[in-house]
């Protein structure tokens, strides 16, 4: 049986009742919204909460987002990872840029419909970026030493986190030649099954990249 929003709650006991509301909401417009502009596979709709939600949501495993950080997620696609981190951290500025414009019209319909005033998308190559952040989040959208190309002067270093501004990047499998193909930054890698219990998250990894 496919998991529902209660998998959130679960592994985020401290959510309050609007952010669970908005959580339950995403289910709802992502499926209004698939049926007219495919933004997500549609039999994975099925694993909405698990593959995607959640899924975006580890990156605050990692990391719990201070008021006033300001992120872009590069190559948002549908708004993920974004927009679930918007409703777990509304004092933080997210910026949601992807190239294709029906992909920016859904993350601005669903970011309007759940109340989201800490999101801002926008129809841009990543690389046209002419703004920097603390962070620059994404979820494996192309071969990694690329898109470090693209983004790695997004980011500024005076940090307020816990961890160093930079790059957080959610992909699965073997990382080591990509990793390695990544020069003049560190790097850090977390595995995600140390956070989560289903299998989904065996081979999944979360990279950190940053000066």
């Amino acid at each position: 049986m496919a998991a529902g929003p209660e998998i959130i709650f679960r592994y985020f006991p401290e959510l309050n009742e609007t952010q669970k509301a908005q959580f339950r909401q995403l289910a709802v417009l992502y499926n209004y919204w698939n049926a007219r502009i495919n933004v997500i596979s549609r039999k994975d709709m099925d694993n909405f909460y698990l593959h995607h939600v959640l899924h975006s949501l580890s990156i605050a495993k990692t990391v719990q987002f201070k008021s006033f950080t300001t992120v872009m997620d590069a190559g948002t696609g549908g708004g993920f990872p974004g927009i679930p981190l918007a409703i777990l951290y509304p004092e933080t500025s997210f910026h949601l840029v992807d190239s294709i414009g029906k992909k920016i019209k859904v993350v601005k319909e669903v970011s309007t419909e759940l109340g989201l005033n800490n999101v801002e998308a926008v129809q841009l190559r990543m690389d046209e970026v002419g703004r920097s952040f603390d962070f620059i989040v994404s979820r494996a959208v192309t071969y990694l030493p690329d898109f470090v190309k693209w983004v790695r002067y997004n980011f500024h270093q005076q940090s307020l986190n816990t961890i160093p501004n930079g790059i957080l990047y959610l992909k699965g499998g073997d990382l080591k030649a990509e990793l390695q193909a990544v020069k003049k930054l560190q790097k850090k890698l977390y595995s995600l099954d140390n956070y989560f219990d289903e299998t989904f998250f065996e081979t999944k990894k979360l990279v950190h990249l940053y000066k």
